[in-house]
Order: C-alpha cells, then structure tokens, then sequence
C-alpha cells in the first residue's frame, strides 16, 4: 500500500495530518510508510491534480475523492470542515484500498 500526504511547505494542517494518517494505520495494524511530497509550484498543483494542502492519498487515491475542488497551492477543507481527514475517512480509503489489492 502506498500512503502519500502532498502539502505546500509550511501548512500548519500538514503535521497533524500525518500523524492523524500514521494513528489510522496503526490501528489497522498496517506498517506502511507515509511519503510527504512538497508541492510547491502552480504548475506542479495542475500537474498533480492537487486540491489543496494537505492532501491524503492511498493507492494514488484521494481519500475524499468525491470532495475534489479546484487545484492550486491554498490550503484544504475536508467535509468535516477542518484541514485534517476524519479517521472515518481514512479507515474507508484504507478498506478501499485493500479490497482492490
């Protein structure tokens, strides 16, 4: 499973976002790495198709794939309104994840 959290250097939701991440996949009893990949440019957010910082995704998914506004370097609201995943939605980009493995 690949695991990357895309942010733009010094997102004060970047941190937390990653240990909300790593605290999932503990409790799922998963040893996977979490990659940070800095996005720094606003031809590397279209590139990446990067909704905002920080941006969680497994597999090459957006763990909140439904909830995908316009690129650009600003910074992310997940739909519970605040810049870090809820674990419910980790847990089910993580169950996703496994079933198309």
């Amino acid at each position: 499973m690949k695991v990357e959290v895309f942010f733009v250097p010094g997102c004060p939701n970047y941190e937390p976002a990653v240990e909300r991440v790593k605290n999932v996949l503990a409790a799922e009893a998963l040893n996977v790495e979490v990659k940070g990949i800095s996005v720094n440019t606003d031809e590397d957010a279209k590139v990446l198709m990067f909704p905002g910082s920080p941006t969680v995704r497994i597999n090459g998914d957006d763990v909140e794939r439904d909830q995908m506004p316009a690129t650009g370097l600003t910074c992310r609201l997940y739909s519970i309104r605040t810049g870090v995943p809820s674990e419910e939605v980790l847990r089910l980009a993580i169950a996703r994840a496994k079933a198309a493995e």
